[in-house]
Order: structure tokens, then sequence, then C-alpha cells
């Protein structure tokens, strides 16, 4: 097995065990997917933080991991056969966590595609639109004298939030009964959104009890508590 320590990204963050999984990240809504998903297994890991302050995301260290300089990151290095498996895309790894523990996604071919397919309505609706209405409404968009680029990004969370809603009702988590990797994408974003980006009035967030309901639920869990802090 290739020591990990070998590898281009260990020389600006050298692994003390490189015998568990590493994660490269930020508390960010994409980066405690992973932390999250990472305590709910149990599994061994070591956290490194991705400063975007410093502009770590595009050093070339973290460039080797993930050309596309976004965090999170990880390198399992008891991936498949034995080998080190590098890899990015905070869905792509919810997937290979939960293939790899046999958890938080069922094993029936049916239920495991349907799963997969809201992790991916969590990637192409709720993660870019929340993003958009974060920049306009919180950050350099808020000075735009056109407020129709905010609008059009409020009415597409507001529907976004709408099919979430439907499909929360009379269940406890998105896949039912039980909580899955589904839930672990996408409420750090529901978080975000009316919190962090203070859009909760914007988008009317108290017409969806539902959606409360089930963030309020996903907050109290321990390992979601914990995951949200890392990396510190």
């Amino acid at each position: 097995m290739t020591d990990i320590n070998a590898l281009p990204i260990s020389q600006k963050w050298p692994a003390q065990d490189a015998e568990v999984l590493q994660l490269y990240s930020l508390p960010t809504p994409n980066g405690v997917k992973v932390s999250i998903m990472l305590e709910e297994t149990g599994l061994a890991y070591e956290p490194h933080r991705v400063g975007f302050d410093t502009n770590d995301q595009m050093s070339p260290e973290f460039l080797s991991l993930n050309p596309n300089n976004k965090i999170p990151a990880i390198i399992d290095p008891k991936g498949p056969g034995g080998k080190p498996l590098p890899l990015f895309e905070s869905g792509a790894i919810l997937i290979y966590l939960a293939e790899k523990t046999g958890k938080f996604m069922s094993q029936d071919p049916a239920l495991r595609y349907q799963t997969i397919q809201w992790v991916m309505f969590q990637m192409g609706g709720i993660g870019p639109m929340f993003g958009q209405l974060g920049f306009f409404n919180k950050f350099a968009g808020k000075e735009y004298e056109d407020k129709r680029p905010l609008q059009r990004y409020v009415d597409e969370s507001k529907r976004l939030l709408g099919v979430l809603e439907n499909q929360l009702t009379g269940q406890q988590w998105i896949m039912g009964d039980d909580y899955s990797i589904a839930d672990i994408a996408t409420f750090p974003w529901v978080r975000n959104l009316v919190g962090f980006y203070e859009a909760g009035e914007l988008v009317g967030f108290s017409d969806f009890p539902n959606v409360q309901r089930v963030l309020n639920a996903f907050l109290a869990r321990p390992a979601v508590e914990k995951g949200l802090k890392i990396p510190s």
C-alpha cells in the first residue's frame, strides 16, 4: 500500500496517522456533509483545515487532490483493493462512505437509487440555488441595484423548499423512516439558508413546517452537532 505521506498533498498537510481516512475541508455546508457522515459512521479520520483566507484551496498541494479547487476532499488509505483512494465532490464522497460502511443508504437496489436521486437533488438544486441566494442577500450581490437576480433565487429557493416539504410530509426523513445520506447532504444547506445567509424571512421559511421539523431533528443528532464544527 502506498504511504499517503508520499503524496503531494501531504507536503502541506502531513498525516499524523497515515492508516486512517484523511479529510481536507472547512465547516461550510458542503464541507460538513463529510465530517457529519464520518461522525455518524464512526470511521476513524483525521481532519485538515483548508483555509480560504490563505487560499489553501489554490495551492499546488490541494490541486493535486482536487483540480477543481473545492472542499471537501478525502484520501482513504484503505480504499478499494487496499489502495489509497483520493476523492472529491461531497456527493460522491457521501455515496462512497455509505457503500464502504453499509450505513445510511439502503442495500435494496431501488431504494439505493432513490436515495442517490435525492442527493443529486441537493447537489444540482438546493446547493447552487441557496448559495446564489446567499450571495445576493448577504454578500457583494446585496449592493446590486437590480434586484431581479435576488428575486430569481428567492423564487427558486422557495420552489425547492416546497419540493422538500412535500417529500417530508408524513414521514420522518427524506427517505421515510430511515435517516440517510440524502438528509446529510440536504440539511446543512437548509441550516445555512436560514442561519448564516439570513434568508429565512425572504423565503417564507415558516411556510415549510415539515422542513423545519426535520431540520431540528437533524441538528439534534450528536454526530451532527460535532460534525458541524470540524475542522475547527
